[in-house]
């Protein structure tokens, strides 16, 4: 499974001092665009080539403890299932200490589209095999 440090800073957090819940969700795109990235997928070169573009069409999440300023994460990403021409993640968010506490859990979906009709186009052979490979 694909991890991905991540840093709290003052400005993910709320009041409270506890990080905002919809910045969790940063911290996974984080994640999955850095495992792509490792893969050999370009996203600015698969728009750019190919004009396709991954979006988000839906997350599960639930969220399990709350982190804190100043706390080292580990955000993981890992396929979960796909089709043709979508995608399910499985994704998790740790404290990175002695505890190693998981913070969130989360299924996000995407689908591969064209950049210019946003319609569905297939995951291009290359990167799911890629992605078969990590698992």
């Amino acid at each position: 499974m694909f991890t991905w440090p991540v840093r709290v800073y003052y400005e993910d957090t709320d009041l409270g001092g506890v990080v905002y819940y919809a910045n969790y969700l940063r911290f996974l795109e984080r994640a999955r665009t850095e495992w792509l990235r490792s893969l050999g997928c370009d996203q600015t070169e698969l728009l750019e080539r190919d004009g396709l573009l991954f979006v988000i069409t839906g997350v599960e999440i639930r969220y399990r403890q709350p982190a804190r300023f100043n706390d080292h994460l580990c955000v993981t990403a890992a396929l979960d299932r796909h089709r043709r021409a979508s995608m399910r993640f499985r994704q998790s968010i740790y404290r990175d200490d002695s505890r190693n506490e998981r913070l969130v859990d989360a299924q996000v979906e995407a689908a591969c589209v064209t950049a210019d009709t946003m319609r569905p186009r297939p995951i291009p052979a290359e990167l799911l095999a890629a992605m078969e490979r990590d698992q």
